[in-house]
């Protein structure tokens, strides 16, 4: 049996998780509610402030399955109770990133300006303090569209193997190449 899909997601004071038609599970905690569509094969069961995940068989489908919404409903349960941060960094020479609101304006070494409009969902920050890199930090409730958004920021200029510049995830490593030979 799966292992990440055996173990109970333990619902903390302040959280209600309600099952309801369709196999529509909802979250409800301080900071929102999020709500996912569950597969009709899984059962869910809330029981004494646990809420488990039960399969029908042992087809790859169902065990896939299995894991996957465990993991889901633990990760909305965490969004709803602490919240997710991811923070980017913009490294080179006249990389700059600015927000008002939800809209980004970033500066990425482009003839032009990128505007970027964030998920109202999200809370977006921007900081640049003398001598740092600037960052932006992007807060919310809902793992999975911020490590969309941060994605798609970060694609916008991926980090070069060379100098290392580009927008990366503060903690990745950049994987470095040397450059031309000297002359031989």
């Amino acid at each position: 049996m799966s292992r990440i899909g055996k173990k109970p997601v333990p619902v903390p004071q302040g959280v209600t998780i309600t099952v309801g038609k369709d196999n529509v599970i909802t979250v409800k905690g301080p900071k929102g509610e999020l709500k996912e569509a569950i597969d009709r094969d899984i059962t869910v069961e809330v029981v004494d402030g646990n809420v488990t995940f039960k399969r029908p068989t042992d087809q790859g489908r169902h065990r896939a399955l299995h894991g996957l919404y465990r993991s889901l409903v633990s990760n909305m349960v965490k969004g709803v109770t602490e919240g997710f941060v991811r923070q980017l960094e913009l490294v080179g020479v006249g990389y700059k990133a600015a927000n008002q609101g939800n809209v980004l304006d970033l500066a990425l070494g482009y003839s032009h300006n990128i505007i970027f409009e964030v998920p109202k969902e999200l809370k977006v920050a921007t900081s640049q303090e003398k001598g740092q890199n600037p960052m932006i930090a992007l807060e919310g409730i809902d793992k999975q569209l911020i490590g969309q958004v941060a994605a798609k920021l970060r694609s916008l200029r991926k980090p070069e193997p060379y100098k290392g510049k580009g927008v990366k995830y503060v903690g990745e490593v950049i994987r470095r190449k040397a450059g031309k030979a000297a002359g031989k």
